[in-house]
């Protein structure tokens, strides 16, 4: 699994590609810490285009994410959620804790709009 990080207007996008499980779910993890850690208030999107399959490690790291993210003030959205991974999330009863955008663009003017 690699993850690709870009810059758009203020929000930091990750795009992981392949399968968010074992060493995968290590190098997400790196990633997102690494923007957490670069912001004082981190505005980060992730983009699940490329991403197959996921499993419960993976789910915690983006959990673990969330609740770093928003006691710093940030905020965190998803986009591009595959039907496995939106099933494991609803699954989880955690669906309601991201926040979930239709395209890039939105995303990206909602989440930065209160940089």
């Amino acid at each position: 699994m690699a993850t690709t990080v870009r810059y758009k207007d203020g929000v930091t996008i990750l795009e992981p590609s392949g399968k968010i499980m074992g060493t995968g779910v290590t190098e997400l993890r790196e990633a997102i810490t690494a923007e957490i850690d670069a912001s004082d208030t981190p505005r980060i999107l992730i983009d699940f285009e490329r991403v197959n399959m996921m499993d419960s490690s993976g789910l915690g790291t983006l959990m673990g994410a969330h609740v770093t993210i928003t006691r710093q003030g940030g905020r965190v959205g998803v986009i591009n959620v595959g039907k496995n991974i939106k099933n494991l999330i609803v699954r989880s009863r955690l669906a309601s804790i991201f926040e979930h955008f239709t395209s890039e663009d939105e995303a990206v003017s909602t989440l930065g709009s209160e940089a």
